[in-house]
């Protein structure tokens, strides 16, 4: 089972604030620790109809706030955020004055919101350790440093509905017939006008079939056989060949940690199913029996470019 990017800006997202969030630094860069000094007092900086709200409070909502709020002076951020969370505390205590935290719906509300806090509390632990600036730094030093950029290819094509008529543009090819000249003539493409020409381009940007082809040739060859697609039949042809410069650490790093991230909420996530009994059932709450898996549902593809290849 592989995640998608979902929890990719978990930790990401930890902002840290002026005067509200982070904890003060050694003259290292790296925060005071307790060997260092005192932790870092939360007083309790309101209260409605007894219940505390602290400065910890305050720093987490405050880390949530669009960055033109987050950017505000101290003195002026922290009573926007206080007014807020003593707005909560307010409505909160009218709700249950009417009994809405024994309603059902709200109840299942309540608990999806407890799932989703301890969810996000167990990946901060877990994948905290293993993003640390070090594990970037090796992983761009392991896949990148000192090695190639991607291959590109500058190719241009001619888009037709039938094989007959790509074989027709190929014999004509063959001929000395002009390439730009017969893409603008007959291809289908909305690169036509500019003679099918598709600019540089990775192997990953385009089709497998497509891309098989275009990076199997040369400078100034052409395919000699059409080149099926499920957008028609292509004629390829390959104007230049480079190599990419490979990235910088910098240009890199954003990448490389939200792979590191991402492996290490798969493990977090894996190990804890592997911890506890999952039961499934139908949506009838019958339990499900090996008999009743159904394939499921084909993925639809996503629209056609209007290139008809990215």
């Amino acid at each position: 089972m592989r995640l998608s990017p979902f929890f990719a800006a978990v930790l990401g997202s930890l902002i840290a604030l002026p005067a509200l969030a982070a904890p003060p630094a050694t003259s290292a860069g790296k925060p005071a620790t307790a060997a260092q000094g005192p932790a870092r007092p939360d007083p309790v900086v309101a209260k409605v109809d007894g219940h505390e709200v602290r400065l910890s409070d305050v720093r987490d909502m405050a880390r949530g706030l669009p960055e033109s709020l987050r950017n505000l002076p101290p003195k002026m951020l922290f009573p926007l955020v206080l007014d807020q969370l003593i707005d909560r505390e307010a409505m909160a205590i009218a709700a249950r004055k009417q009994g809405l935290d024994k309603d059902p719906a709200v109840q299942r509300q309540m608990r999806l919101a407890e799932l989703g806090v301890l969810q996000n509390a167990l990946i901060q632990r877990e994948v905290g350790p293993d993003i640390d600036e070090a594990a970037v730094a090796a992983r761009y030093k392991k896949q990148i440093a000192g090695k190639p950029g991607a291959e590109e290819v500058h190719a241009r094509h001619i888009l037709v509905t039938s094989e007959a008529q790509a074989k027709d543009i190929i014999a004509q090819l063959e001929k000395g017939a002009d390439f730009a000249a017969l893409a603008k003539k007959y291809s289908t493409d909305p690169a036509a006008p500019s003679g099918g020409d598709l600019g540089w381009f990775k192997k990953s940007d385009m089709i497998p079939e497509f891309a098989a082809a275009a990076f199997a040739l040369k400078p100034g060859q052409f395919t000699k056989t059409p080149v099926h697609t499920r957008f028609g039949w292509h004629v390829i042809q390959v104007l230049a060949t480079r190599r990419e410069p490979a990235p910088t650490y910098q240009e890199a790093r954003a990448q490389l940690r939200q792979e590191i991230v991402q492996e290490a909420v798969q493990k977090a996530l894996e190990k804890a199913r592997a911890e506890v009994k999952i039961e499934r059932f139908n949506p009838d709450g019958s339990p499900v029996r090996a008999t009743d898996a159904a394939e499921p549902p084909p993925v639809p593809e996503p629209p056609s470019p209007p290139a008809g290849t990215r």
